[in-house]
């Protein structure tokens, strides 16, 4: 790659080229730009490419850099893209545009509570434990439908699934698994996809993509 292109432009030429070959339309990919670890100076340049959706996966951590982000970018969009403890629920609704780890009862009753409360409905996608890991959040494949269904009692708005898959296996399979049981459900959002696979993601129909090494570089 020519030194003058961004770590950005990388990413956007590759979405760009995976989409062409799925035969899918560009403004159909969300691509979150996982910032989780990186610093605020680190963020800035990103907002200053224009890039506006940006991924956190700790509560405390957000709320110590966005609120000045938003101050000067007030139309950038924060999606919590790690697990959520249900008594963090009140903050995560404040801050965040939508959340990708609804997993379980306990979280879905208190997540409802705090948007109840705050007069918010933030979109929700469902974390689906897509390779039956012990060590691994997401509600297991068997209690989907039900989960599902005592979502759509609430006035949660269900922005899709979501899915990690196992680590150092060929992810495509998990992600077309993921992508059959939201058509069996009803469902069009994927959240799927990481700086290491989201080119086959978009290929099996992902609709958001979480990409944090490809543009900020290795964490420290």
């Amino acid at each position: 790659m020519d030194s003058a292109v961004s770590p950005l432009d990388e990413v956007h030429e590759k979405i760009a080229k995976a989409a062409r070959i799925a035969r899918r339309e560009l403004d159909e990919i969300t691509l979150i730009a996982v910032s989780k670890t990186h610093p605020a100076e680190r963020i800035e340049p990103l907002l200053g490419q224009g890039h506006r959706v940006f991924g956190e996966n700790r509560v405390q951590e957000a709320q110590q850099k966005w609120p000045a982000l938003r101050e000067a970018f007030p139309d950038a969009q924060l999606h919590l893209i790690g697990q959520l403890q249900s008594n963090k629920a009140d903050d995560a609704v404040e801050l965040f545009d939508a959340i990708h780890s609804l997993d379980r009862p306990s979280l879905l009753k208190a997540l409802a509570k705090a948007m109840d409360k705050a007069g918010k409905q933030v979109p929700c996608f469902v974390q689906v434990n897509i390779g039956d890991e012990d060590q691994k959040g997401g509600c297991p494949i068997a209690e989907l439908p039900a989960f599902l269904g005592a979502i759509r009692e609430t006035d949660i708005p269900l922005g899709g699934l979501m899915c990690i898959p196992p680590a150092d296996i060929e992810p495509a399979p998990f992600f077309a698994f993921l992508d059959k049981l939201a058509r069996d459900n009803g469902i069009n959002g994927l959240s799927m996809g990481m700086s290491s696979d989201y080119e086959t993601a978009i290929m099996q129909g992902a609709t958001h993509i979480r990409v944090g090494t490809a543009l900020f570089g290795a964490r420290g």
